[in-house]
């Protein structure tokens, strides 16, 4: 580790997606590093707003010499993907004997494209199998079928063809 490692300050912060503001926790922590605030915010908010009503883990790095920052986010939970596609308040709270609702088995897989590496997932069908896990513990169906049974399913191969689309990086 060189001389300029120590002017690299880094910033975790978890903020609502595309709702990030000057005031705390960001303007407190940035403000006294002499880069403009602003800016980080903006750019927070600009890289987040997919993410809206969900909270987002948020990366910051500031240069402090040469006054630059970059900003890397980080993905919401499984659970709060879900609950997106859901357009649902939260979870069961009786998972197993009640449902709160459905999601296509085509979110499924886009949840788990996107949360992969933060699962640790080495196959998207990995991957896939743990937002099920998560669709069981929550009680939320998969086209209107149990997690249970849609596991099965995939463990059989009937929806390889759906998974293979979006490993190909295609949709």
């Amino acid at each position: 580790m060189g001389m300029s490692e120590s002017r690299v300050k880094t910033f975790q912060f978890l903020i609502e997606g595309g709702k990030a503001s000057a005031g705390p926790p960001i303007g407190p922590a940035l403000g006294p590093l002499g880069i403009n605030v602003l800016e980080v915010v903006n750019r927070v908010n600009e890289l987040t707003k997919d993410f809206a009503g969900m909270r987002v883990p948020v990366k910051v790095t500031v240069d402090t010499e040469r006054k630059t920052f970059e900003v890397e986010v980080g993905t919401p939970t499984t659970a709060a993907l879900i609950i997106r596609e859901l357009k649902a308040e939260k979870g069961s709270g009786k998972a197993g004997q009640e449902f709160v609702g459905s999601i296509p088995f085509e979110a499924v897989v886009r949840i788990a494209r996107v949360k992969m590496s933060d699962i640790g997932a080495r196959t998207l069908k990995a991957a896939v199998k743990c937002v099920i896990g998560t669709c069981q513990s929550m009680g939320v169906k998969i086209d209107g079928k149990t997690p249970k049974e849609v596991l099965r399913d995939v463990e059989s191969g009937a929806y390889d063809h759906i998974i293979s689309k979006y490993e190909a990086g295609g949709v």
